[in-house]
């Protein structure tokens, strides 16, 4: 027994001095994203795929892995709300069509002086039959349906921005679904590892305790400890599924859960550029804000619009007949009306208007771009600063600190209370770690949606 004892003891002596890089040496089923240029510490592992909830018959099939490209792509390809807001273009786009129509010619048949009353001299009902006819079309001046044109492109124009802008937003969501699925497999992962680790340390201690070495109470003590890790566990997996769902959601994908997996890089950039680079970015690349710009573009079509349709259209005519004893004549006409009174005063001011209203809702959206800028570079910065620390001290320290109050544990010279703590803490830490991550990436996220283009990864 002795002599059992003490081999677990050298086991668990290597796996401790195995563990001071960390938990991200642990080797994953899934491949390892390699790491961007600008990224100085090595990708975040991926957790295994989860086992399915309810027994199957026959060989499980294998999860489809996606990538951020390929759900990218899928989100754009079967989306319900970003396919209806595709044809809502479409229809700004038949507008085009109708705005850019050329008022149709007008014709008139005239049959005139029919008599089938016989009185008077003897004749025929068509004796003195008057026939004629009148061909008008009306003119547009004022360049009338080049103005209803443009105006019809600018509206299909500030459609597709809004379109943009939905995608953006619905960007941000899947983004947002990704990272915290990844987080999950993460946090999965980690907890797995802690539960093995503790399962050696129990075995560990229970020969120790059959040796007669520890108490019953502290043997106790430790074995009630382990409920918090299959607790950690078991959390992780329903988190994992929850996040799944809602990627599948967003994606209109009715695959089923244990067929659908995810993969990416897990980690954090370490660089960052100044807040002007960001702001320039957000300037030229925000939908919201091109849609506001080609808004007020609009809103001054509009009023040259309304300026024109307060001119006056002539209508011209041309009428050919016979008239007896005239075989054959023909005539021309021009209609102008008369504008006595401007109808059209309202809109003009209408549209007059609508132009300053639609300048502030531009100067508003560009405030809003700042702040979001604004908001979500603090936010990457200040995960950014947590996760240095993090990176370049914390880890090693609490790996540390567990293994060597562990060793002093197992030779009688740290308290049993000293090692659960111990332990605890370097659990706090790896699952810290591991969640400063997932907010640095939703944050980054929320920086690419602010800027209108994945800038950071």
């Amino acid at each position: 027994m002795q002599e059992k004892f003490w081999q677990r003891c050298c086991w668990l002596g290597a796996l401790c001095a195995g563990a001071s890089v960390g938990w991200a040496q642990t080797a994953p089923q899934a491949p390892e994203p390699q790491p961007t240029a600008q990224t100085s510490a090595p990708s975040f592992p991926q957790s295994q795929s989860l086992p399915p909830s309810s027994p199957q018959t026959g060989p499980r099939p294998f999860p489809r892995v996606w990538t951020w490209d390929e759900v990218k792509n899928r989100l754009e390809l079967n989306n319900p709300t970003l396919l209806a807001g595709k044809l809502n273009i479409s229809e700004f786009q038949a507008d085009e069509l109708t705005a850019h129509l050329r008022p149709n010619p007008q014709l008139t048949l005239l049959g005139d002086q029919i008599d089938p009353f016989q009185s008077g001299p003897s004749h025929g009902p068509f004796a003195y039959f008057l026939p004629s006819a009148t061909v008008s079309y009306l003119h547009e001046r004022a360049h009338k349906r080049e103005l209803r044109t443009e105006a019809a492109k600018k509206a299909t124009a500030v459609a597709i921005s809004q379109q943009d802008d939905l995608e953006r937003g619905l960007l941000f969501n899947l983004r947002s679904a990704f990272v915290q699925t990844l987080q999950a497999k993460a946090v999965l992962q980690v907890s797995k590892a802690n539960l093995a680790y503790y399962d050696q340390v129990l075995k560990i201690s229970r020969d120790r305790f059959d040796a007669g070495d520890i108490a019953q109470i502290d043997f106790d003590r430790l074995e009630l400890q382990r409920v918090q890790y299959e607790s950690d566990v078991q959390t992780a997996e329903v988190n994992l599924r929850t996040e799944k769902i809602q990627l599948l959601m967003l994606l209109n994908d009715h695959t089923a859960i244990d067929q659908f997996d995810v993969e990416g890089t897990f980690d954090f950039n370490d660089q960052i550029d100044p807040l002007d680079f960001y702001r320039q970015v957000a300037l030229d690349n925000r939908p919201d804000l091109r849609a506001a710009m080609q808004s007020v573009e609009e809103a001054q079509l509009n009023y040259k619009l309304a300026m024109a349709n307060g001119s006056t259209d002539p209508t011209f005519s041309l009428d050919v007949g016979r008239n007896p004893p005239i075989d054959a004549y023909f005539g021309v006409d021009v209609s102008i009306p008369l504008r006595i009174f401007d109808r059209n005063q309202g809109n003009k001011l209408h549209t007059k208007l609508d132009i300053e209203r639609n300048e502030r809702l531009r100067d508003a959206a560009q405030a809003q771009v700042f702040s979001d800028v604004d908001s979500a570079y603090a936010m990457v910065n200040s995960n950014l600063i947590l996760l240095r620390p993090y990176k370049d001290k914390y880890l090693a320290q609490a790996t540390r600190v567990r293994d060597t109050v562990w060793f002093s544990y197992q030779h009688g010279g740290a308290a049993l209370l000293d090692f659960l703590n111990a332990e605890s803490d370097y659990r706090a830490v790896q699952l810290n770690y591991v969640n400063l991550i997932g907010a640095y990436l939703t944050a980054a996220a929320q920086m690419n949606q602010a800027l209108g283009k994945e800038v950071l990864q």
